[in-house]
């Protein structure tokens, strides 16, 4: 698992090192930030309570490739590609909704779920390959333009977690709900409080607008799938509760500011 990641992230600062070397590059460096809704198991699935409930924050600095600004050798790949880096930050606090919390009168498993409470911040560091609908060179010339954009890559992740019960110390069957008392995936139980390195998967669906002859807004929608089932804290055992199937994943919508650099 470490060795893709940390290829990555060599890859990342591999690619900023060799772009120091070449006249033709151009570069551009921003700030993202927006709210993030972590997908996790935390929550009933396809429930809106969850999507609305468990949903946080995150922030980025981000770094492009450009490969059209000074090159007058127009290509394919020079007008509709970019390399973006990017070193982000989120932060969600999680908890249970849905028709298992809400029933009533309230037994000792719901009022268990109900206090069950987790946290998990994230931090990426990964580059994603950038394809523009509009020719950049269009769009740079073009105060006002607008220009989708689909992106794809990866990042490594840490991650830190924590899970907590307002009924005490998780682990006891007065405080916990069973199923995570059940042991999972090499952890004594189903939830854990931990920090771990992973990788993820991004891709991304968004649009810059032409501010300025030297800045860029931009905003974006983008899906980020995680390669653990424990960035949330939570991950009951799969043999035996088939609806926790999935790995941890988070939706990020980003708006940002984009400016250009001269050398």
């Amino acid at each position: 698992m470490l060795k893709p990641i940390i290829l990555t992230l060599f890859a990342s600062l591999g690619i900023s090192a060799t772009s120091v070397a070449q006249s033709d590059l151009a570069h551009e460096v921003g700030i993202i930030f927006g709210p993030t809704a972590f997908q996790s198991d935390y929550g009933e699935r396809h429930n809106m309570d969850t999507n609305l409930g468990n949903t946080g924050f995150g922030v980025g600095i981000v770094h492009f490739l450009n490969f059209s600004a000074n090159n007058n050798r127009e290509s394919f790949f020079t007008e509709h590609f970019k390399v973006r880096t990017e070193l982000s930050f989120s932060k969600v606090n999680l908890q249970h909704f849905g028709e298992w919390v809400d029933k009533t009168p309230p037994t000792l498993n719901v009022l268990q779920l109900r206090g069950m409470k987790g946290s998990s911040t994230v931090i990426n560091l990964g580059s994603q390959l950038e394809f523009s609908f509009m020719k950049i060179h269009d769009f740079e010339n073009t105060i006002g333009a607008l220009s989708p954009y689909v992106s794809l890559g990866l990042a490594g992740s840490y991650y830190s977690t924590k899970a907590t019960s307002s009924l005490g110390t998780l682990g006891l069957p007065s405080t916990t709900y069973p199923k995570y008392l059940t042991p999972s995936d090499g952890r004594q139980f189903g939830f854990s409080t931990e920090n771990g390195v992973v990788l993820s998967v991004l891709a991304g669906l968004g649009a810059h607008y032409k501010l300025t002859t030297m800045s860029d807004l931009m905003v974006e929608g983008r899906f980020q799938a995680f390669t653990s089932d424990w960035v949330d804290g939570l991950n009951p055992n799969k043999d035996l509760y088939k609806e926790n199937k999935s790995n941890d994943w988070q939706f990020w919508f980003n708006v940002g500011y984009i400016y250009y650099l001269e050398f």
